[in-house]
């Protein structure tokens, strides 16, 4: 067994639709120790959610866990039962989504969507679940606790609602935050308080957590690692250094071109990924990138690159950095 708190091995899980099977995940590892931060980026349908929600025993039906190994906290999720399950999400492994709004019942209060995590998993009686509700709606910085415990979800603006989902995660203080682009529907001042609001209760707590966004700037001031995902696969991994001073991946290369720098020259343009996501009921045989990739050669086509591992934390699968390495070049020093 892993002592890390997260680590997943080569896991591959597929949803087995009528039109096809669709390979979400292809051969994805991830490893994670206590209080780091882990960014998953990639663009929509790149895998970073399912990775996240396989970690909870949250694959949606057609999905289905292929093969791998998923280890989290002395637990193997992939032999867990369901009961075992619903015991360890919410207590030790806890997730904020992406849209509030959809996240919170509607005809509940906030301090009963609350309370009922608190009663659930924990042996406090009603009146100390009601004080511990009132602490975090405290803690995330919520103002008037106890007006706000008695009002309805509709009452609160979208940044007050991210908060009481942050509330709700935090209220049996988990060792592992997913957070799933919990900033998109916000505002940026919203979304800047609502990330230094992680981060300082990520120090007061000291769990880890895995973020996955599509905002590089918001991956650069949180994150410790980066994985870059593409079709399924983590085509880049390494630590924050890595992956913007010295990214090795074309896709990395394509995203970090694509994104306004404040340090650029005046009038310089921005660059997009030319072409579309591939088809995920039919990939190509090759590395999945190579039909929009400026660098394609006749083998990316044809076969998957092998992992080339440039130190300990920072790998990469391009037949680029291959090609480097077999002319003497110092891809792999």
């Amino acid at each position: 067994m892993s002592n890390k708190l997260v680590d997943i091995k080569d896991e591959y899980l597929s949803f087995f639709t009528p039109a096809g099977e669709v390979k979400a995940l292809n051969g994805v590892s991830i490893s994670l120790n206590e209080g780091e931060v882990l960014g998953i980026v990639g663009e929509s349908g790149s895998g970073k959610s399912v990775t996240a929600y396989s970690l909870m025993g949250l694959t949606a039906h057609p999905g289905k866990l292929i093969s791998g190994e998923l280890n989290f906290n002395g637990h193997q999720v992939e032999k867990m039962s369901e009961k075992e399950m619903r015991k360890m999400r919410g207590n030790e492994v806890s997730i904020i989504f992406q849209d509030p709004m959809t996240s919170l019942n509607p005809v509940y209060t906030i301090g009963n969507q609350i309370e009922e995590v608190i009663l659930l998993h924990t042996d406090k009686d009603k009146a100390q679940a009601k004080e511990r509700a009132r602490e975090l709606l405290e803690l995330v910085g919520i103002n008037e606790p106890d007006k706000r415990l008695k009002q309805y979800p509709h009452e609160l603006s979208g940044g007050m609602r991210q908060r009481v989902m942050i509330a709700i995660a935090l209220a049996c203080e988990p060792k592992l935050l997913i957070a799933d682009e919990p900033t998109t529907a916000l505002d940026v001042t919203i979304q800047a308080q609502i990330l230094e609001l992680m981060m300082e209760l990520k120090d007061k707590l000291g769990m880890a957590i895995i973020l996955i966004t599509h905002d590089l700037g918001v991956v650069a001031n949180m994150c410790e690692k980066i994985a870059v995902m593409y079709a399924g696969h983590i085509v880049e991994y390494g630590t924050v250094d890595d992956i913007f001073y010295n990214p090795k991946h074309e896709y990395t290369k394509g995203l970090l071109k694509s994104i306004p720098r404040l340090d650029a020259t005046e009038h310089e343009r921005l660059v997009p990924i030319e072409g579309t996501p591939i088809d995920m009921l039919n990939p190509p045989k090759g590395c999945p990138f190579a039909p929009r990739c400026e660098k394609c050669m006749k083998i990316c086509l044809r076969e998957m690159p092998p992992v080339t591992e440039f130190d300990d934390v920072h790998y990469t699968q391009c037949w680029m950095n291959q090609k480097e390495m077999m002319q003497g070049g110092t891809a792999n020093e």
